[in-house]
């Protein structure tokens, strides 16, 4: 049922409501170049929030509260509680003064207007029968209005439109009988329905938005670049450096969809301390590197899991479970310590001495021979020697997985890992799924603004290019993300 629904993106505070804003005090009038920068602004804001959208299907907007020992928080308390204090005082006057209720009915009528589908006519009518600005003001005028029945009213109405995860919020709101306390108790959950609302549309349009999404980021990007001409400069550094690399690598033409697949693995090894971050990627920087991070933990995991078969064979590793237990363990003594070198010199000594008692352990359970102390030693040393970028296992591993990427991930394929990668097959297979779908919308996406620096670059090797080569450079579909 579509009334029901999940988030907002009004950031005020729920249970206070949304009364006339004050005017801002009157300055200097904006300049021209103040002008653009403001435009740049929100068109960065746009273009950010329409990407996350895309890209980020758990997407959805959170009621936002400040802290409570926060300055804002201390001051949002303070404001709150004189407004409602102030409602509080109104009421009990004698007789009582329902000038402020009655602006917190409209509101409230406004709110639940908001949340109404198109097909919720007979609840519109009936919405502006019951809040009736004009009767209520009349109701007041001989001292008749009754504020319970009205609130009890908003209270089924709100029942009938709200999420079921609102249901026991709404429920609880049938048990107070002060009007104070109902009033911003019904302020708080619908805060929480609009911001449901907000959520549910979002998730119904998505489909639709994706059809769009391609050109409409596309028109952004170029709105930023007319004004700011250099926002491609850290972009054409980072082709240059992979059309350089591909080259020594391969002794024939290189393509430019073999350039920017180069470029984009780059991404996920990204030096932190390099601020010189492509232009055109700068939106999926966290995925990216939330995505490196964990890709460095699954080749450290593949190399000490290889290291321990090479030293104890296909005994050891054919007993039920032992594979899980060893990478749980490697992943619990790593864990906080794999994105720093030194971090992750000091905590490979621990890995190996843990790796040698699961095996000794697996071991006696076999009623085996111990593994011989000098296998032991090399076992442990070679774990120890992992936290070299230049170390032979990990090397290997690494360009498995590498390749692993650009076949899964970028190729839109589904190969099986090779031999060395099957013990985190599973999470890695969800790793290229992710990275992929960052590539190719970002390849449809940036397309344009790749080719001609690229066409710069491999000229005239690039004139080899295939058809479907160049036109895979310069980007898909929006029907990629699926």
């Amino acid at each position: 049922m579509p009334n029901r629904r999940d988030g907002d993106a009004d950031d005020s505070p729920d249970d206070l409501p949304s009364l006339e804003k004050l005017d801002s005090p009157t300055g200097s009038p904006p300049t021209a170049s103040s002008s653009r920068l403001m435009d740049l602004e929100n068109c960065l804001s746009n273009l950010n929030l329409a990407h996350e959208i895309m890209l980020n299907r758990d997407f959805c907007f959170k009621p936002r509260s400040p802290a409570a020992d926060s300055l804002e928080g201390r001051v949002t308390e303070i404001v709150h509680r004189a407004f409602w204090d102030s409602l509080q005082e109104q009421l009990s006057s004698d007789p009582p003064n329902y000038s402020h209720a009655v602006t917190l009915l409209r509101e409230v009528k406004t709110v639940l207007e908001s949340l109404l589908l198109p097909g919720h006519v007979r609840l519109r009518a009936q919405l502006d029968e019951v809040l009736d600005m004009e009767l209520i003001q009349q109701q007041v005028a001989h001292g008749a209005l009754d504020l319970l029945r009205l609130a009890a009213y908003v209270i089924n109405t709100m029942a009938s439109l709200c999420a079921p995860v609102r249901d026991r919020a709404v429920r609880a709101l049938r048990d107070l009988r002060d009007p104070v306390e109902l009033l911003r108790e019904i302020f708080g959950v619908l805060g929480l329905m609009k911001t449901d609302m907000v959520n549910f549309t979002i998730q119904s349009l998505r489909p639709h938005l994706l059809q769009q999404a391609v050109q409409y980021e596309r028109a952004k990007f170029q709105q930023i670049l007319d004004q700011q001409p250099a926002s491609l400069d850290d972009t054409t550094a980072w082709l240059q450096e992979a059309a350089a690399g591909a080259r020594a690598e391969s002794p024939g033409p290189v393509g430019a969809t073999a350039v920017l697949n180069r470029a984009y693995v780059r991404l996920l090894r990204w030096d932190p301390r390099d601020p010189k971050y492509p232009e055109t990627v700068l939106m999926d920087r966290a995925r990216l590197d939330a995505l490196g991070q964990r890709l460095q933990m699954l080749v450290l995991e593949a190399s000490v899991v290889l290291l321990t078969s090479a030293q104890c064979g296909d005994a050891v590793f054919s007993l039920q479970g032992f594979v899980g237990r060893l990478r749980r363990s490697v992943t619990a003594l790593l864990e906080g310590s794999h994105a720093r070198e030194a971090d992750l010199k000091g905590a490979l000594p621990g890995v190996g001495q843990a790796v040698l008692q699961l095996v000794t352990e697996a071991v006696s359970r076999q009623g085996a021979a111990a593994l011989p102390e000098e296998s032991q030693d090399l076992l442990r040393g070679q774990i120890s020697e992992l936290w070299r970028h230049n170390d032979p296992v990990r090397t290997l591993v690494g360009e498995r997985v590498q390749a692993f990427l650009l076949q899964g991930g970028l190729a839109e394929t589904s190969p099986e890992p090779p031999a060395p990668l099957g013990p985190v097959s599973a999470e890695l297979g969800e790793l290229a799924t992710a990275f992929g779908r960052i590539v190719r919308f970002n390849r449809s996406v940036f397309g344009p603004f790749y080719a001609p620096v690229l066409r710069g670059l491999l000229s005239p090797a690039g004139e080899a290019e295939s058809g479907e080569d160049s036109r895979q450079a310069e980007g898909g579909g929006p029907d990629d993300l699926r």
